[in-house]
């Protein structure tokens, strides 16, 4: 018999590669061997794919089947191999026809027993890759298919079953099309004008959503922190085309895909228990690495509350994250990477009793100091923006003159300022100002002497470090692009060191 060819998507992270899948039918005694470093999953698919192919009413071969993925030396992992191992059987026993066709065509589902296919994790990257492979189509499970029509540039069929496959090969346009787009529903979010006074730590928030900066509120327990934190997605501009489709990507492996395989459109909001592990909030698992709460967060806020009561070891996996905005895993068979540029929002309390009045605390010397290490320096150093939240007394709600700014007035000032931002660093590839560079900062960005004297003190002083002062000029130019200033000046400068020198004091 011929050697029969199907092509399938092997991957490692939001990264993918065109695996080919050969199968040829030979001497010897009957059974299935598959080669080039396939996973526990990927051998028992042996046993699905035979049940599969005897209830759709194909005889299996006879002789020694051998299926060979290649490349040999990429592991795979996956209950999505079975379709196109599947499909390379019958393509050696001639039922589906080697046409050029078919040879640019890939193929990604999980076989039941009865032959229906069923749904996957990760269709949408898996189709990006065939895209960016040179496919011309590419058949997955008709459950999936609207997730599949999210990308662009490329024919996308559904299937429910394999005998479904076996007709579209051989000229028959059964598979299903994918239908016209559906729009998300718009994010409902509770509106910033529900926050009473507050207003340094409204305006931090402001500005960390205007230019993605790192942030830390810190109040007594009732002060509002939680409730700040809650209403910042709200104020934050929707994602762009590119931004979108991206975080799908990130959202369709951990098959979290919206109902009617919609584009995630709004910046998303992720906040774990302050329980959480290392391996959760960056990514992890047996066999294949999974994104963490770091990854689900890309393009959005990731928000932990009662950030003092996380290890200082797991807090400290942000790091790396917050400085290079993606995440590498390293596993046995490659390293899997997922992009992380999240906007970080840390609650905390000042200190272990967390009394309602500062005044009443009973904390230690020591017990005060070991609380506040848990903030480990060089995380510290890495947050741009600190506010102390305090509180408010229920006479000033009542007496208030002007009601506070909802989320809609709020949100428009940040959408000018990320406008004016992305205008001017768009040679450079940056969304906000917290993602240019420090050496194209100061070289091509830098304010006047005057508005940089303040900045040198600190630094003198040891106020500041080499990495602090590029992050308190970033935040002076946020400030800047909210109030539609050109270049920062000494005020925008002096506002930015004090929000940050705050909460390393």
């Amino acid at each position: 018999m011929p050697i029969g060819r199907a092509h399938t998507v092997a991957m490692t992270g939001l990264d993918g590669r065109l695996v080919e899948i050969e199968a040829d039918i030979g001497r010897g005694l009957p059974g299935m061997h598959i080669v080039g470093l396939p996973d526990t999953t990927l051998n028992e698919a042996r046993d699905r794919v035979r049940a599969a192919l005897h209830n759709s009413g194909h005889r299996w071969p006879v002789g020694r089947t051998t299926l060979a993925l290649s490349p040999a030396d990429l592991p795979k992992i996956g209950s999505h191999y079975d379709l196109g191992l599947a499909c390379a059987i019958l393509a050696s026993a001639s039922i589906i026809p080697a046409t050029p066709a078919w040879h640019r065509t890939a193929v990604i589902g999980e076989l039941a027993l009865d032959g229906r296919i069923r749904p996957v994790r990760g269709v949408l990257p898996a189709v990006t890759t065939a895209r960016s492979s040179d496919c011309d189509a590419v058949i997955v499970p008709s459950s999936s298919l609207d997730e599949a029509a999210l990308v662009p540039g490329i024919t996308v069929r559904g299937a429910k079953s394999l005998n479904e496959v076996i007709s579209w090969c051989n000229g028959d346009d059964i598979l299903q099309r994918p239908g016209a787009p559906a729009n998300p529903p718009p994010p409902q979010y509770p509106d910033l004008a529900d926050v009473a006074g507050q207003d340094d730590a409204r305006f931090a928030v402001e500005v960390a959503a205007a230019g993605a900066h790192p942030l830390l509120l810190q109040g007594a327990p009732g002060t509002g922190k939680t409730m700040l934190a809650h209403r910042l997605p709200g104020i934050l501009p929707p994602l762009e085309p590119e931004e979108a489709l991206e975080v799908t990507a990130i959202h369709s492996l951990l098959g979290e895909i919206p109902a009617g395989g919609t584009l995630v459109g709004s910046p998303p909001f992720v906040a774990p228990h302050h329980t959480a592990t290392a391996a959760s909030l960056i990514g992890g698992g047996a066999g294949i690495a999974r994104p963490g709460a770091v990854s689900r967060a890309h393009r959005g806020v990731l928000f932990l509350d009662e950030c003092a009561e996380l290890p200082p070891r797991v807090l400290d996996t942000l790091r790396t994250p917050l400085e290079e905005g993606e995440v590498r895993i390293s596993r046995r068979g490659g390293v899997a990477r997922y992009p992380a540029r999240f906007l970080l929002v840390l609650a905390a309390n000042p200190c272990a009793c967390a009394p309602r009045y500062e005044a009443d605390c009973t904390c230690t010397p020591t017990t005060l100091r070991r609380y506040r290490s848990r903030l480990s320096g060089p995380l510290l150093d890495r947050i741009d923006l600190g506010a102390r939240m305090w509180p408010v007394p229920t006479g000033h709600r009542s007496r208030s003159q002007e009601p506070p700014e909802s989320s809609h007035q709020v949100r428009q000032r940040v959408q000018a300022a990320r406008a004016a931002a992305r205008q001017r660093w768009k040679h450079l590839g940056c969304a906000t100002n917290s993602e240019v560079p420090g050496p194209a900062l100061r070289a091509h960005a830098a304010p006047g002497p005057q508005a940089l004297a303040s900045l040198d003190t600190a630094m003198r002083h040891g106020l500041l470090s080499a990495r602090g002062a590029d992050r308190a000029l970033r935040v002076a130019w946020t400030i800047a692009d909210l109030e539609g200033a050109t270049a920062p000046s000494r005020a925008h400068v002096d506002q930015a060191l004090a929000y940050r020198i705050h909460h390393l004091r």
